[in-house]
């Protein structure tokens, strides 16, 4: 996961207004209205406006420390663990702020599932780890969990490869393959919305496309973000692109135009290469 060392300055320079997003016949999964974080005095992310579209996806891009994968974060409340995090505005999740006193954020992360930069599976079998989610809400009904577990299994495209080795130790698994686990554990528990933080940048090549090609393939059920710092994975994977630099959101919207006709200088050099 990214460092966040970006300017410590914390006046925020703001967003006049918030990116338009052609909904067409979808409707915003994700909203963030005015976000500002702060670590004690530092602040981290500044003013961000933006709206995610439902079964889409949304990719982070920019230079390590701006902010991507503080940002991501938010949309699950994994910040909250950090010492000193504090939120200005509003994170909403269906149109409902996530961050209201009444959110349960055990409820929150069932329905916000995550997928992190190093694959982390437990030291059980890959049966047990699929069924880890289920089983800490309660579920005793072998069967149920059985058939959650092939399912899931299946939709992360690893069921065919590991199917007679179900009792075998996860950790014994390749790494693309443990990635592969790791989501298929968080779509166990039926989120809506998933969180990648640079799933690939641990694996080999064509690790990385099995997982591009999952990504496009769970477009049809979830709502997705990812954060990378491959550009040219952005561009192959998703719909939409927001690049943060410093804190700060510089430019959000179609992907295609984002890379072939950005409208801000800062996007423009960024991904030509002229810093990064």
């Amino acid at each position: 996961m990214e460092s966040e060392t970006q300017n410590p300055n914390p006046k925020a320079s703001k967003v006049e207004t918030k990116p338009k997003m052609d909904s067409k016949d979808q409707s915003f999964k994700l909203q963030a209205n005015n976000v500002d974080v702060f670590y004690g005095d530092f602040q981290a992310i500044k003013n961000i406006s933006l709206d995610i579209l439902e079964r889409s996806i949304t990719a982070f891009i920019g230079p390590s420390g701006c902010g991507k994968s503080t940002f991501l974060r938010l949309f699950n409340r994994m910040n909250d663990y950090i010492d000193g995090f504090h939120m200005e505005g509003e994170i909403s999740l269906d149109k409902q702020d996530i961050y209201d006193p009444s959110i349960k954020v055990e409820e929150l992360r069932k329905t916000v599932g995550m997928v992190f930069q190093k694959p982390n599976p437990f030291p059980k079998s890959i049966y047990e780890n699929v069924a880890y989610g289920l089983r800490i809400q309660g579920i005793k009904d072998e069967d149920f969990i059985e058939k959650r577990v092939v399912e899931s299994l299946k939709q992360a495209t690893l069921f065919s490869e590991i199917k007679d080795d179900l009792d075998k130790q996860a950790l014994a698994l390749s790494g693309g393959q443990q990635q592969r686990l790791c989501i298929a554990r968080a779509l166990a528990v039926k989120p809506s919305v998933l969180l990648m933080d640079e799933p690939t940048s641990a694996l080999d090549p064509i690790s990385s496309g099995k997982i591009e090609d999952l990504v496009h393939e769970l477009k049809k059920n979830y709502t997705i973000v990812i954060v990378t710092h491959n550009m040219q994975q952005a561009g192959r994977v998703s719909d939409n692109t927001a690049f943060l630099y410093m804190g700060e959101l510089i430019e959000y919207g179609d992907t295609q135009k984002i890379f072939t006709n950005p409208e801000k200088d800062r996007t423009q050099n960024y991904i030509t290469g002229r810093f990064g």
